[in-house]
């Protein structure tokens, strides 16, 4: 596996906590579109932070292990090195926000990190571009929908040109309409950039389409890891983990169960049907 992102033997908690993160190994693989599903409190976010350096360098906390990104370690990392290399947004997006405008805003990290003005004004107008916002530069931002604001976050993550982008719930303020355009988008940027997509997903239905990889917290540890087709059945056999999938692949884990058949792994409602109807389960069933 070419990994990008290499989780070894890590443990980790805050002060005054337990144990957020107990014996994680894990490794993201070069290109994947990986979603970390878990209950609340699993540890997801704090294993977000931990891939980026936030935790335990910035965060403060005590930990053990070690995470490597692009096979280097995070130890004695700035945050801001880290940057250049992996973006994180946060499920509080609105809080990454410290300029007046749009332009500003994806300016902000590219003349932090010492780029040219010139190629400061070109990769901002690029990655405005990219996230469908083009021409927006003179914007404030509160003349941006709350759904333009999440865009712009993102902009001023792949401005950077990072290899890595990880995102903490990025729909869960929106609704089917906003998350299916904003997990389209993200598809767009995996397929022509090539980059590596870590996002933490409740709502597993929207990014259905796109994800290469399934990754299961909880309690603080690996549940599942590895290709979508190689782990979704072991997580349906874990009655808390179950809920997290979308429905699609419970009713074909269901089915299996029942049936003794294996079916593919659908990525929606008219493939499941498809498959369905020609394995000879009726044509009453319906998308």
């Amino acid at each position: 596996m070419n990994s990008v992102v290499t989780v070894s033997d890590f443990y980790f908690k805050y002060l005054r906590s337990d144990l957020v993160l107990k014996n994680i190994n894990l490794e993201i693989e070069k290109g994947s579109f990986t979603v970390i599903i878990g209950p609340s409190g699993a540890g997801k976010t704090t294993l977000c932070k931990a891939m980026t350096g936030i935790v335990p360098y910035y965060s403060g906390g005590d930990y053990a292990g070690d995470v490597k990104v692009l096979g280097e370690t995070t130890k004695g990392k700035k945050v801001s090195d880290l940057a250049m290399k992996v973006g994180l947004m946060l499920e509080d997006y609105e809080s990454q926000l410290v300029s007046l405008t749009a332009g500003e805003e994806v300016a902000f990290s590219l003349l932090n990190h010492g780029f040219p003005p010139e190629e400061a004004d070109e990769r901002t107008r690029l990655a405005l571009a990219d996230v469908g916002l083009p021409g927006r530069e003179s914007y404030q931002l509160d003349e941006l929908s709350g759904g333009q604001r999440q865009r712009l976050a993102l902009a001023s993550l792949l401005a950077v040109h990072p290899e890595i982008i990880v995102l903490d719930e990025p729909v869960s303020a929106m609704d089917p309409d906003g998350a299916e355009s904003l997990y389209k988008l993200l598809d767009k940027i995996h397929k022509e950039h090539g980059t590596t997509f870590i996002v933490v997903e409740h709502r597993v239905e929207f990014v259905l389409p796109y994800l290469t990889d399934l990754v299961a917290v909880k309690n603080g540890e690996i549940a599942a890891q590895g290709k979508c087709e190689d782990v979704v059945s072991k997580i349906y056999e874990d009655a808390e983990l179950r809920p997290l999938l979308p429905d699609l692949w419970q009713v074909k884990c269901n089915l299996e169960e029942k049936t003794g058949r294996r079916f593919a792994l659908w990525r929606s409602s008219n493939e499941a049907v498809k498959e369905l109807e020609q394995n000879g389960f009726g044509k009453g069933v319906r998308a």
